[in-house]
């Protein structure tokens, strides 16, 4: 038998992946590509080598991924802002790196 997750963080984690303010929303609780990207660029920073190379890559995949939801799913203009204005950003990126 599977011990049950409390009523609390579950209910609290339904209510950060709605957003706040209900309304328009502007705060969400991070999604998991963005949680992926965020947890490559951490070990981006703490390693070396092909480790570094391939989680900066997982990453930047994944921060991909969440531009893509953003700009297709956003609940409002403002979150599909935000996907555009990240999808600009990995584009400038990869334009440098391929300098």
């Amino acid at each position: 038998m599977m011990p049950q997750q409390p009523h609390a963080l579950v209910s609290a984690w339904r209510r950060g992946q709605a957003g706040w303010p209900t309304g328009f929303v502007i705060v969400q609780v991070p999604n998991a590509p963005l949680l992926v990207a965020l947890a490559g660029s951490v070990v981006a920073g703490v390693t070396e080598g092909r480790t570094a190379g391939s989680a900066e890559a997982t990453g930047r995949l994944a921060l991909g991924v969440f531009a893509y939801l953003r700009l297709t799913h956003g609940a409002n203009w403002l979150r599909r802002a935000l996907g555009a204005a990240v999808a600009v950003w990995l584009v400038v990126k990869l334009g440098d790196d391929l300098r």
